[in-house]
């Protein structure tokens, strides 16, 4: 799966880039055909603390899954999207068998 990171506005460690890296890929046990993964990572200028934005959109044959969470860090909010993707994916699975 091609994995596509987009920062505006700031520029992400490649620690970070890995773990999101690491999360994604963990996605293909529930899915193997994801295409790509688009993730933007954005800060919002409020005074609260979760203040960081993780969106993630997941190319599917026949879908795009859109995740986005707030969060106190990219690494909490990355874990929560693919958290969230991974039930998405199951019942994705679950409705093509269906079909089948």
């Amino acid at each position: 799966m091609k994995v596509n990171v987009q920062t505006p506005h700031f520029v992400a460690d490649q620690k970070l880039i890995n773990f999101i890296q690491k999360k994604m890929d963990k996605l293909e046990q529930y899915h193997d055909q994801i295409i790509y993964a688009d993730i933007f990572l954005k800060v919002q200028n409020t005074s609260g603390r979760d203040n960081k934005i993780v969106e993630i959109l997941l190319s599917i044959p026949g879908n795009e899954l859109i995740v986005k969470k707030q969060a106190k860090t990219f690494e909490e909010g990355a874990y929560n999207c693919a958290s969230s993707l991974e039930r998405l994916l199951v019942k994705q699975k679950e409705k093509n068998r269906a079909i089948a």
